[in-house]
């Protein structure tokens, strides 16, 4: 690959979806007091009222609510639940009040997801989608088959013409795509030891942050300055997108099973590394006609 193919990149980001359940009120308002009464029991805390049965009951039927329509009675119960749940986190933190470090770590971070989720409401910023994932983001790509997907972006960097990743980066926290363009150019960069010239985005990256001097950024909307070279370049941007699609269907990129942040960073690391492979060997070693032969990650 040359230098010249270098300096033209193509840049976007997707969704990564996490391995967790579709977050409900009910569900994470459930869970949260059923954790909480499990580390109390490991640990030999005896509370006064489990709410066992009852959060269970109440649960249940506030999924029937919300399957019939009936949103007076799923408010209700949702309500309900967070009086349950209230009460374990009063009590335990009654229980643990004289306790050692050790047994009040253990109880922490749980205590602090547990109350973020009472207080939360349907505007709140920085919600709680999972018990056990506190880095999952709500990330509404305006799709229609699933308006809203639970996880964290992942942006892309390729080459223009070959469609070689060279940058790639999990965002945290969820951000605007214009304001992660800067460090992802600067990565492509680094790795590659070539300044990027020509870089090609979509509408998402209107608003960027980066200064005209430094590179020129296209999208389908510039009109000024448009070269029959640059207009055909323009219209190849979309290639990017098989490639996040063979990296979901290929790789791992649609489910992440890692934990954390770090897994977020990991998996995708690794999904491109592989995805960069078969790129490789698809051209060192087989003829079109055979490409099919290789047993894709």
């Amino acid at each position: 690959m040359t230098r010249k193919e270098l300096e033209k990149v193509i840049s976007d980001t997707s969704v990564m979806e996490k391995n967790i359940r579709y977050p409900t009120d009910s569900s994470l308002l459930n869970k949260a007091r059923e954790k909480l009464v499990s580390i109390a029991k490991k640990i030999g805390i005896k509370l006064r009222q489990t709410y066992q049965r009852l959060g269970l009951s109440i649960k249940r039927k506030v999924d029937r609510y919300a399957h019939a329509k009936q949103y007076k009675r799923l408010s209700k119960g949702v309500k309900t639940l967070k009086t349950y749940l209230g009460r374990v986190i009063r009590d335990v933190e009654r229980s643990i009040k004289s306790s050692n470090d050790l047994i009040r770590n253990q109880f922490t971070q749980l205590l602090s997801i547990s109350k973020k989720l009472i207080n939360q409401s349907k505007n709140s910023n920085d919600k709680v989608y999972s018990i056990h994932e506190s880095s999952v983001y709500c990330v509404s790509k305006g799709k229609f088959r699933n308006s809203y997907e639970y996880g964290c972006k992942v942006q892309f960097t390729l080459t223009h013409k070959k469609g070689l990743i060279v940058s790639t980066e999990a965002i945290h926290p969820n951000a605007y795509d214009g304001h992660t363009l800067q460090k992802s150019l600067l990565q492509a960069e680094q790795l590659s030891g070539t300044k990027v010239k020509y870089a090609f985005v979509d509408k998402a990256y209107r608003g960027h942050n980066i200064p005209v001097n430094e590179c020129n950024i296209f999208t389908s909307e510039t009109k000024r300055g448009i070269t029959p070279a640059l207009k055909k370049a323009i219209k190849r941007r979309s290639s990017i997108e098989p490639h996040i699609g063979h990296m979901k269907s290929d790789g791992k990129l649609s489910v992440n099973y890692l934990k954390g942040i770090l897994g977020d960073n990991l998996n995708v690391i690794l999904c491109v590394i592989s995805h960069n492979l078969r790129l490789i060997t698809r051209k060192l070693f087989l003829t079109p006609s055979q490409s099919h032969k290789i047993k894709l990650i």
